[in-house]
């Protein structure tokens, strides 16, 4: 079920114990000179009408919230950033505007790595607003961890930004919007694992770098190995994984 397709009476009629609502998020920014700003948009909106196909009376799915975190990429021109403070504030307000509709279950769908930190940091600030509703986070790449292993085939450091995956995924939704022929390898190239990149491994040290630092494309990943073929696999499995746990959540008492 759509959020935007209601009207109000219609919100308040709805037996919010039997429903997830859903909040995806993604971002407008740089994504190198072969995928568009709206790439991380495009790709959490996927995701999250897929889930919403699958599992259609017992979803209500927000629309997509296109702003994000992305002051690390301001450096390539085009992209639109939501400053931390203003972007845990929005979450946190949204969040609040869910649970008075209603909500009692919200999972927060992210499709930016730049809004991991004000996520969380949302959610605590919405545990004492309203304790009541249970927010929960995550990431897709998180949770579908198996599928990327099992579709990917490039070696640690392919998949990070307009890497494999991502263009992979744009080739299979839509092809016009992306241009192979730019599509460019980029990226830290450190062995010291305390510097190494990518989607699917976690740093044992925490630090900050803008994008210019570590990348004169935009690009960190092998984007030049990416098909509509593995797209749709990336896509198909991303899906079914993420709503393996909305299934579980859908069961969560407190």
């Amino acid at each position: 079920m759509l959020l935007k397709d209601l009207t109000w009476p219609e919100v308040k009629a709805l037996d919010f114990d039997k429903f997830v609502v859903i909040l995806p998020t993604g971002s407008f920014e740089q994504h190198g000179p072969h995928l568009p700003f709206t790439t991380d948009t495009d790709i959490a909106s996927a995701v999250a009408s897929g889930i919403e196909r699958a599992l259609p009376k017992q979803i209500l799915l927000a629309p997509t919230l296109w702003p994000g975190l992305s002051t690390h990429h301001m450096q390539f021109p085009g992209t639109l950033d939501v400053p931390q403070p203003v972007y845990i504030q929005l979450i946190t307000e949204l969040g609040k505007s869910l649970a008075s509709m209603g909500a009692k279950k919200v999972f927060i769908l992210n499709g930016h790595g730049g809004n991991d930190t004000p996520l969380r940091a949302a959610l605590r600030e919405l545990k004492s607003a309203v304790p009541a509703t249970r927010f929960v986070f995550a990431s897709y790449w998180t949770i579908a961890a198996k599928t990327l292993r099992e579709v990917r085939e490039s070696e640690l450091g392919g998949v990070g930004h307009a890497c494999e995956m991502e263009t992979s995924i744009m080739l299979h939704l839509c092809p016009d919007r992306v241009k192979m022929d730019r599509a460019v390898r980029d990226g830290p190239t450190h062995t010291d694992i305390y510097r190494q990149a990518d989607m699917q491994y976690g740093r044992p040290v925490f630090f900050v770098n803008e994008f210019h630092e570590v990348t004169k494309s935009g690009v960190i990943g092998y984007p030049d190995l990416a098909t509509a073929e593995k797209g749709k696999r990336f896509l198909d499995g991303i899906v079914k994984e993420v709503t393996t746990f909305v299934e579980h959540f859908l069961t969560w008492d407190s």
